[in-house]
């Protein structure tokens, strides 16, 4: 905060005498930095002024220290500095008035000083106290003549030398509130090093040309290796199996200014590669450009028990996998020579084979990297789509599909599926099937399908469609299994099903 006309000390005032305690006093002055004031423009056109005002050949801004005073600005004198012992101005700033000496030479308080007794040969001189806002004495702005003036100072003279001090002491105010503000900041930036060298990561900063100007002491903890400049400075520290292409990655990202994320081996200080994840985030500067923000977490550890869980997860994948093809085996053999189980025998295997379908789906492993709804309906029904993949049509939106919710789901639309290869639509050339996914839907967090059949050629409900096993399927895995609920309408053109389960349903 700038130093005001209400927060200078009164004209006429003594200092305080709390603060003219020599160690209080000298911490107070340093408050000021007044080391940064040193030839400052301001305090010079002060001084200058102040001469050319008083017709004398000298003035000063003049700071008493614990052993010489120093002056900030000054003209017609040629030191920057005195001893505290020769000064005049250690007596002026004690003051409650201006010290007016006359004639140094009569006045037995400075007659022997070697200020008066040598050069500069002081004989007249006017100090104007400078005092602090809460009363500490810091020095004078005093003017100096080499010839005795009787009179002193002429009232103007006087009145203007009063309104200059204020001045100065304005101006050291605002010096006062700088330093302040500085060390605040410094203190901040201190704690904040502080705070970020502690985190258990790596952090660092740089701007959108991939310089970097900060990195915690982590780095080095880390690595063992020095600071680098840029992100190409550390790329010989990834693991060669992905240095190329995790640089490639990191430039894209810093030429679209996107945010960016990877997994790579680091080497650390020990010889070995750790897998980190390595995070950066643009932030748009006033200047209309980005600077990065980053950060390197260790994930070792649960990257090993990511790979060590794949692996006994593709185990089971693979044994859950033989134990299907054993179930169709066995259905396949006791059927064998019996046809009057052959139909159900085949119902029983597609629905085997539709739950083998979903369980590939979900499998962590899965090559083809997807895990929506719209995905799992195409792998069911492929085999209905025809040659010209013209039968089926999936529209929508995008819903995650977790591993939960496969098995039902999978159960679900292969009994609608073989319903219609049986009595709807793929059971005649024409049929086809169009399936709408929307979410949200009936006004809440909700995923809504739309199953609609048409080109079926009959009228009403058919007969085979009474409520048996089918029915109650689709009842225990919609309403049952998933939360939802489910309704049915037949129309001239064939079937409608409306399908609504909860999103948590889905997803889980």
């Amino acid at each position: 905060m700038f130093t005001s006309e209400e927060t200078l000390w009164p004209q006429g005032n003594a200092p305080s005498p709390q603060f003219c305690d020599e160690d209080e006093r000298l911490s107070v002055l340093a408050a000021y930095g007044t080391q940064g004031l040193l030839d400052d423009p301001e305090l010079e056109q002060l001084v200058t002024f102040a001469a050319d005002f008083c017709r004398t050949p000298v003035s000063t801004v003049t700071v008493v220290e614990k052993a010489r005073q120093r002056f900030l600005a000054r003209v017609g004198l040629d030191a920057s500095e005195t001893p505290r012992s020769t000064s005049f101005c250690a007596h002026a700033m004690l003051e409650a008035q201006p010290l007016i000496v006359c004639d140094a030479m009569q006045d037995q308080r400075f007659a022997d000083n070697p200020l008066v007794t040598g050069d500069p040969k002081v004989r007249f001189y006017a100090g104007f106290p400078l005092v602090s806002e809460e009363g500490a004495p810091l020095g004078a702005l005093c003017v100096i003549d080499t010839e005795p003036r009787p009179e002193g100072l002429t009232e103007l003279q006087h009145q203007g030398m009063t309104v200059l001090a204020a001045a100065v002491m304005r101006r050291f105010g605002q010096r006062r509130a700088s330093e302040a503000a500085r060390s605040e900041i410094a203190l901040r930036e201190a704690r904040l090093r502080r705070m970020i060298d502690s985190v258990p990561g790596i952090a660092w900063s740089g701007d959108d040309q991939g310089n970097l100007d900060y990195v915690n002491a982590r780095w080095h903890e880390v690595t063992g290796a020095a600071v680098p400049l840029s992100a190409s400075d550390w790329a010989d520290l990834v693991h060669p199996d992905e240095r190329e292409n995790s640089l490639a990655r990191w430039i894209a990202a810093m030429k679209e200014g996107k945010a960016h994320e990877d997994e790579i081996r680091l080497l650390h200080k020990d010889g070995e590669y750790r897998w980190v994840l390595s995070r950066a985030l643009p932030v748009d500067e006033a200047d209309g450009g980005k600077r990065w923000f980053g950060t390197v977490i260790d994930i070792d550890d649960a990257h090993r028990l990511s790979e060590a869980r794949d692996l006994l997860a593709n185990e089971l994948a693979h044994r859950i996998k033989n134990i299907f093809a054993v179930v169709t085996g066995l259905i396949a053999l006791h059927a064998r020579g019996k046809p009057e189980v052959k139909p159900f025998a085949d119902e029983l295997n597609a629905a085997i084979r539709a739950l083998s379908t979903a369980h590939d789906y979900v499998r962590a492993d899965d090559a083809r990297g997807v895990d929506d709804l719209k995905g799992l309906l195409e792998d069911l029904l492929a085999p209905y789509d025809g040659a010209k993949g013209e039968r089926v049509a999936i529209t929508g939106d995008e819903v995650r599909v977790g591993s939960r919710a496969a098995t039902p789901l999978a159960l679900i639309f292969h009994e609608l599926a073989t319903n219609a290869a049986k009595y709807g639509a793929f059971a005649h050339h024409d049929g086809k099937v169009s399936i709408e996914i929307r979410q949200p839907c009936d006004g809440e967090d909700r995923v809504c399908v739309a199953w609609r059949e048409s080109s079926v050629h009959s009228k009403g409900k058919p007969e085979q469609e009474a409520e048996g096993f089918g029915s109650r399927l689709l009842r225990m895995a919609i309403e049952g299994q998933l939360g939802g609920r489910f309704t049915r309408a037949y129309s001239d053109d064939g079937l409608d099903v409306e399908i609504s389960v909860p999103v948590s349903s889905l997803s889980g």
